[in-house]
């Protein structure tokens, strides 16, 4: 079916031609797109599937990551501020 057309050439249509036009464009454009990458295939929610269950164990792991880094810096804290202390008190070392 050749669209009608207007006088300088142009071709018109109705808005829902143009709509269903522009999802067939779409669609093929999408499906194109994912083949590229290779998330063309039926196994293709899988995949994304996985990948997405990786970003979460990475981000879990920097999570954790700062948060033992944290503990570490605050334990050392502790424990200078402690050995501060029993030096200032002279707990350690011969008493006069």
């Amino acid at each position: 079916m050749t669209p009608p057309k207007g006088d300088a050439g142009h071709v018109r249509m109705s808005d829902a031609e143009l709509e269903l036009l522009l999802a067939r464009a779409a669609e093929a454009g999408a499906r194109r797109a994912l083949s590229d990458v290779g998330l063309g295939g039926n196994d293709a929610v899988l995949t994304i599937h996985d990948m997405r269950s990786l970003l979460e164990c990475i981000s879990f792991v920097r999570r954790t990551a700062v948060q033992t880094a944290v503990h570490v810096i605050t334990t050392g804290i502790l424990i200078a501020l402690l050995a501060g202390i029993a030096m200032k008190l002279r707990w350690f070392g011969p008493n006069p």
